[in-house]
């Protein structure tokens, strides 16, 4: 999942996007509101924590111009909590309010709500056949056994079964699951497929050659 965080305060930039990379995001930030609606618009995210009090273009300027283009969950997050504020931001299209200081484990399961809610799903289990995905344990079981898998096997399994049984692109896991830091033209993703293939089933994972991959239990 790739998450994007616009957030002026350093810090809180700094420390939020450590957690969350630690939970297994793929994570982007800006400092600023231009900066931030810029990336917004030009890349897809799955979640994005938005500061209201940004320099250059607001928080609330900043998703008014976004709903005119996308759907993306917005999880504003700020100190200004009189109930207008946060009657504007959820009437311009911010999806959930969290007002500062918060608990970082607050903030990732909201997150996680948003992210659920967004692909239809609106529990934290994700129950494939015979394989259990528990989305806010970071576990995954099959036939009631728990099944170890490391952080990028589950990003990738979580994501393929959060859009179960669409098609997803090569190009989109890389861009979800992968870091700048990691080679496209690698056969990294055809290795990880093949490892969660050897733990959850040789069909669990289906293969659309020169097209992508789909879980269609």
């Amino acid at each position: 999942m790739r998450v994007l965080i616009i957030e002026d305060e350093p810090d809180l930039r700094r420390v939020v996007g450590r957690v969350l990379a630690e939970e297994g995001y793929t994570v982007d930030s800006a400092a600023n509101g231009e900066d931030g609606l810029a990336m917004a618009k030009n890349y897809d995210y799955d979640a994005i924590v938005l500061d209201l009090m940004l320099p250059r273009v607001s928080g609330l300027d900043l998703l008014r111009e976004l709903r005119r283009r996308k759907a993306t969950p917005v999880l504003i997050v700020t100190a200004r909590d009189a109930v207008h504020d946060r009657v504007q931001g959820l009437d311009l299209g911010a999806d959930d309010y969290l007002i500062k200081p918060f608990e970082l484990k607050e903030l990732q399961a909201r997150l996680r709500a948003l992210i659920r809610r967004a692909s239809g799903k609106t529990k934290a289990l994700i129950e494939l056949g015979d394989v259990v995905i528990d989305t806010a344990a970071k576990t995954v079981a099959k036939q009631g056994s728990p099944v170890t898998l490391t952080a990028r096997e589950y990003d990738l399994v979580e994501y393929l079964a959060v859009h179960r049984r669409q098609l997803v692109s090569r190009a989109t896991i890389y861009d979800r699951i992968f870091d700048d830091n990691d080679d496209p033209l690698s056969n990294l993703i055809e290795v990880y497929i093949s490892n969660l293939r050897k733990k959850l089933g040789k069909e669990f994972i289906v293969t659309r050659r020169g097209q992508g991959y789909m879980i269609d239990v």
